[in-house]
């Protein structure tokens, strides 16, 4: 029975988004209300020595603003930088220039919410990639809301090594296993299932432009060019540079393929045949790039800048831990409490990444003050979607309602694998993040291998796949990524969309866990 109940707020949130439809706000809301009564009902939630019942939910509701806020960080500049595009118009020149890199516009959409989105992730991690690529994808003429689907399934695949393996590396504070231990158990997993993610966000992209005729192959390609230096950095180097390392030289043999392609095509002429391109949206109006005045580099300077700040501000390590030196925390008597390194923070890189690409591009101040009005202006429900969703999960991992879960999980006894990789998407499903997954389940996935006598290795690995899936369909993230597109309160339609492939990648991965077992 307390198995269920605490399974209640999960089923509670996904029936409101996904069945009758609501916005995240209403549906985090009446959740998150939910939640608090069930925990102090049922689970005993501030009726201890420790804390209070005020004090509990005053501090679930303290941490809950905080994090809001640090996500929100990450999306007021996103925005800044897609409405200040749009003005400059630097979008319809970048627009205009990956029709000149190939005709056909889907092509780019792949250069986008793959390599685009999984090197943000392989760099940053931490809510960017969605935040940056999905509105890239709406200025070059994809329709919203595949534009956001595209790129969450897109960055899902780097996920298990993001942010120069953050999650990895917290993992492997918790147990025995070293970091090259942990890479070579988890890489396996999006290495046979990854393939997954790039057909659907290849199917996404097709159904945004109208048809899918020859996109199958490219999305063959765009699969192999990333997969197979992804596999071999985690294999041989460790968990730092897979994500990173493969879009960086995928992105590369993709680009040579496509204008290979290009030139072939032209030198043979468009006039039927295979090879013939389709293009369903049409290319930017000519006068619209021309009175940009923009060059291609100048128009591309807030992602140029973005790219430099993060292989500097990550790869370089007296600036990595000058940066992270400087650390913002609190801390309630109750034991709540939260931490920033503000300088290291995604907000901070795209802030520079914003006012850097103004000055460059010589946007006037007004247009770079509407931009930051703009986007400044939409954040306010999107900020009160957020503190929803992260009450429920925080007063669910604080009223002993995760633990119930992942206890009831363990006592399945050999059947266990199977259900390893759900663990760590419920994980990442609740926080929004796949660090945060691993460093609430690693020590559970590590204990009930011991205690079933399995190899822990293959388990750890699942929990770390796991937690990359469940973050295309964790709800705050789905919250920051329609902000960015102008979504806001469409979030069920979004997450309809993405439940079936993380089912599906949750079900594989445990058949996978349990083969790997045997």
């Amino acid at each position: 029975m307390q198995t269920l109940l605490a399974l209640a707020p999960v089923l509670l949130v996904l029936v409101l988004m996904t069945i009758a439809g609501w916005s995240a706000a209403r549906a985090g809301i009446v959740t998150a209300l939910a939640t608090l009564v069930l925990a102090a009902v049922a689970f005993g939630f501030g009726s201890g020595d420790d804390v209070t019942l005020v004090e509990g939910i005053g501090g679930v509701l303290a941490e809950a603003g905080f994090i809001a806020l640090t996500v929100v960080g990450i999306i007021g500049p996103a925005l800044g930088i897609h409405y200040l595009q749009r003005s400059t118009g630097a979008a319809a020149r970048l627009r205009h220039a990956l029709t000149l890199l190939h005709p056909d516009p889907r092509l780019g959409a792949i250069l986008v919410a793959w390599f685009f989105a999984l090197f943000l992730e392989g760099a940053a991690g931490f809510g960017t990639p969605v935040a940056l690529a999905a509105p890239f994808l709406v200025a070059a003429g994809m329709p919203a809301l595949p534009a956001v689907t595209a790129a969450m399934v897109g960055h899902a695949a780097g996920v298990s090594f993001g942010a120069v393996g953050t999650p990895v590396l917290a993992q492997s504070t918790l147990v025995a296993d070293t970091p090259a231990e942990l890479a070579r158990a988890t890489v396996v997993y999006p290495l046979v299932l990854g393939v997954v993610l790039t057909g659907v966000m290849i199917a996404v992209i097709g159904r945004a432009y109208g048809h899918h005729r020859g996109l199958w192959r490219w999305g063959l390609l765009a699969a192999v060019c990333f997969f197979v230096p992804f596999g071999l950095i985690g294999w041989l180097l460790g968990p730092e540079l897979p994500t990173l390392g493969g879009a960086l030289i995928g992105v590369l043999l993709f680009s040579v393929v496509l204008v290979r392609h290009r030139h072939r095509i032209h030198a043979a002429g468009t006039q039927g045949g295979a090879d013939r391109i389709v293009v369903t949206h049409p290319h930017p109006d000519a006068r619209e790039v021309a009175a940009a005045d923009l060059s291609v580099l100048r128009a591309a300077a807030p992602y140029l800048v973005l790219v430099a700040v993060v292989l500097l501000t990550r790869l370089v390590p007296p600036l990595r831990e000058a940066l992270q030196g400087v650390d913002l925390a609190w801390q309630l008597p109750a034991g709540f409490g939260g931490s920033v390194q503000p300088l290291y923070h995604p907000t901070a890189l795209l802030t520079v990444a914003f006012i850097v690409g103004a000055i460059i591009q010589r946007a006037s101040w007004r247009r770079v003050r509407i931009a930051f009005v703009t986007a400044t202006l939409q954040l306010g429900p999107v900020i009160v979607a957020l503190v929803a969703m992260i009450t429920i999960a925080r007063t669910m991992s604080a009223s002993g309602m995760t633990a119930q879960l992942a206890l009831a999980a363990a006592s399945l006894g050999l059947a266990w694998p199977l259900f390893t990789v759900l663990v760590g998407a419920f994980g990442s499903f609740i926080t929004g993040s796949a660090t945060a997954s691993n460093l609430l389940f690693t020590d559970l996935q590590s204990s009930t291998a011991r205690a079933l006598a399995l190899p822990e290795l293959p388990l750890l690995g699942a929990q770390g796949f796991g937690a990359a899936v469940g973050n295309i369909v964790a709800p705050h993230n789905i919250v920051a990524a329609v902000a960015t597109v102008g979504l806001v309160g469409q979030e069920g339609r979004v997450l309809r969309s993405t439940v079936p492939t993380a089912l599906v990648l949750i079900a594989l991965g445990g058949v996978l866990a349990l083969l790997l077992v045997l």
